[in-house]
């Protein structure tokens, strides 16, 4: 007489199939589903080396303006104060790296997420942001304008 406790062989055969196909479903799953998250998210991106950028020629710049820039993979904001002085700056705010702009009817560099202020040297004069934009240098090559790192 059998044990009514021990399973038998054909419940082994049962549960072992059972774990089997259960596996094979789970694998079908992710089989599916591992591509599509992989595709979703963004590859990432190394750090581009940029030593200077050329941004156009003097006469195209307004005076009291302010423009974004490409500096490799970062924004840079290239201010042309109302005496002609030009100055540059990370753009993303030190806040939130939310991308700041010049705002020549306040006469500041503002981010527009916590309404950050900073003035025309960089510094932070108003809201949350806790320092300074770095600062990059301009320099002119003849008639042109070009942005490079302060080193």
């Amino acid at each position: 007489m059998q044990n009514q406790d021990q399973p038998t062989l054909d419940h082994r055969k049962r549960d072992f199939l059972k774990y089997l196909l259960g596996g094979s479903f789970v694998a079908w799953v992710v089989s599916i589903f591992y591509p599509v998250l992989a595709y979703l998210k963004p590859p990432k991106q190394g750090e581009v080396e940029v030593s200077s950028v050329k941004v156009g020629k003097i006469e195209d710049i307004q005076k009291d303006s302010g423009q974004i820039v490409k500096f490799g993979n970062k924004p840079v904001i290239l201010v042309r104060k109302p005496n002609g002085e030009f100055r540059s700056f990370s753009a993303t705010c030190t806040h939130l790296d939310c991308t700041v702009q010049y705002r020549s009817d306040m006469g500041v560099i503002w981010c527009a997420c916590h309404n950050g202020k900073y003035d025309l040297n960089g510094r932070n004069i108003e809201g949350p942001p806790p320092r300074p934009l770095e600062e990059f240098r301009v320099v002119m090559q003849g008639d042109e304008v070009l942005i490079s790192k302060n080193v």
